[in-house]
């Protein structure tokens, strides 16, 4: 049986509310804690299975973006540096040991980067589950399909089409079964009509210079999703990173590879930590 610990719930307290996280993990050891950072909109439920792993070996953090999960919202509207600086600030609030490792994952990605780039003192090393960089075509197009209109509306058409576009888009059928797409769908409606914030933050994110100036070491890992060209793009403006293509992933592999995924991420941070 795979080795696992168990994943509990907490609150932060911080200067806007409240952060709700997931925390797991063995408490002595030398490795540092991770922070996890799911995409928007979804919640920390994505990484669920995953921090049972990765928390056998070091502590785990998985905080809710602020507005999604169960963790209050930011004024209207909250820029990848806003994100940035609540994460930041619930390392602090945990007493977590720094500089901490971080994961992100899409949205996540690009607060992972904001992160080490404003307050590199906290952050050793990045690992990022695709890492976007957008074109005008791409803003355009993606902005289509992720408008502000509301999800839930009388005649519940709305969330139907949502339900039908998560259906192909989690590769249902395939990769995952209508049960496992129900169970992140569910996180994804957990920002109610705030459901587009975190993608109105990451289209106006300026990754480029960012990435340009962060050190630390980055590992992108690069699955077949939607966001597989963006991903390319972005990798040539790596200082001090690398990119390991994962051609069998998709959507849903932190939990239908949670294993091998903890593995490809433990190696990665484990370099030049002692056992």
């Amino acid at each position: 049986m795979t080795a696992t610990v168990t994943v509990r719930r907490d609150y932060v307290d911080v200067a806007h509310g409240q952060v709700h996280v997931r925390v797991a993990g063995v408490e002595k050891t030398d490795r540092p804690p991770i922070v996890c950072l799911h995409m928007s909109p979804a919640s920390g439920l994505v990484y669920e299975t995953l921090a049972g792993r990765l928390g056998t070996t070091r502590p785990v953090v998985v905080p809710d973006t602020p507005g999604f999960g169960a963790s209050d919202p930011l004024p209207p509207y909250p820029t990848i540096g806003d994100y940035a600086d609540v994460v930041a600030e619930v390392i602090d609030r945990m007493r977590l040991p720094v500089p901490v490792d971080l994961l992100g994952y899409h949205t996540g990605s690009l607060t992972s980067v904001e992160l080490a780039d404003r307050r590199p003192e906290i952050v050793r090393r990045v690992v990022a589950v695709s890492m976007p960089l957008f074109t005008p075509e791409d803003l355009d197009r993606l902005g289509r399909t992720y408008d502000a209109q509301p999800i839930f509306t009388t005649d519940g058409e709305r969330l139907r089409e949502k339900w039908r576009w998560f259906v192909r888009f989690f590769d249902v059928g395939g990769a995952n079964t209508v049960e496992q797409a129900a169970r992140i769908f569910y996180a994804r409606l957990s920002g109610g009509e705030r459901h587009w914030w975190g993608h109105r933050a990451a289209f106006e994110y300026d990754l480029e210079p960012a990435l340009a100036r962060v050190r630390q070491p980055i590992l992108v890992l690069k699955p077949s999703d939607d966001l597989t060209e963006q991903t390319r793009r972005a990798t040539t403006l790596l200082r001090n990173g690398g990119v390991q293509e994962m051609p069998r992933w998709t959507h849903g592999f932190m939990d239908n590879d949670a294993e091998g995924a903890a593995d490809v991420i433990t190696r990665f941070l484990d370099e030049g930590v002692r056992a």
